[in-house]
C-alpha cells in the first residue's frame, strides 16, 4: 500500500503569449504526490512494489486531473523526484508503463507513450515535466513541458510522483505541423 504524506494539485491556464491571445486558454493540470519510499536506504532487486504503486497513484489521481481541465485531455506526462535516501531507479519503477494503463483508461485512450522524467533531489527541487500528445507522439505543437515542485518534498525517504494532463498544446504554436514525421532531428 502506498503511504501518501501530501498531495498538491496545480491548475495552470495560459491565455496569451507576447501580447497575443490564443484561440482559447490552454489548461494544464498537475498532481504532485509525496509518498514514502519503501526502499529508501537499501538496495532491493525486485521493485515490483513501486511499479504497482505507480499504477495505484495514476488510478487515484487521474480523475482529479480530468476535473481541472476545461476541455478533453490531449496531452500527458509523468515524472518523479526521488529523495536522497533512494535511487533513481525507484522513480523509474513508479513511472513504469503500468502507471500508464489507468491514466489512459481515465482519458479514454492514449496511443502514444507518456513522456516522462525522473531525477534525484531534495525539498523544493523542481522538475521540468515533459508533455506530449496522447495519440500522436510526433505532434510537434504538443511538445511541451511544465516546471513544478513541492516546497517540502521530497524528504530524504520520499518520492514526489508527478502526473499531468493538458487540454491543448502550446498556446500559439506555429512550427512543425505538416513537417515530415518520423525520426528526424
Amino acid at each position: 500500500m502506498v503511504e501518501i504524506r501530501k498531495v498538491a494539485l496545480l491548475r495552470e491556464q495560459a491565455f496569451a503569449e507576447m501580447g497575443r491571445s490564443g484561440a482559447r486558454p490552454v489548461v494544464r493540470a498537475v498532481a504532485l504526490v509525496a509518498i514514502r519510499n519503501p526502499f529508501a536506504r537499501r538496495y532491493v532487486e525486485d521493485l515490483a512494489e513501486l511499479v504497482e504503486a505507480g499504477a495505484a497513484l495514476a488510478e487515484r489521481f487521474a480523475g482529479d486531473l480530468l476535473k481541472m481541465l476545461d476541455g478533453p485531455p490531449v496531452s500527458y506526462g509523468k515524472g518523479a523526484i526521488v529523495g536522497s535516501m533512494g535511487e533513481l531507479e525507484h522513480g523509474h519503477a513508479l513511472l513504469h508503463p503500468r502507471m500508464g494503463a489507468p491514466l489512459r483508461a481515465a482519458i479514454g485512450g492514449g496511443a502514444a507513450l507518456i513522456p516522462s522524467a525522473a531525477k534525484m533531489g531534495g525539498p523544493g527541487t523542481a522538475i521540468d515535466l515533459p508533455l506530449g500528445h496522447k495519440d500522436d507522439a510526433w505532434s510537434r505543437g504538443h511538445f511541451d513541458a511544465i516546471t513544478v515542485m513541492m516546497g517540502d518534498g521530497p524528504r530524504p525517504e520520499e518520492i514526489v510522483v508527478v502526473m499531468a494532463l493538458a487540454d491543448g498544446g502550446r498556446l500559439l504554436h506555429r512550427i512543425g505541423e505538416g513537417a515530415p514525421r518520423g525520426p528526424v532531428a
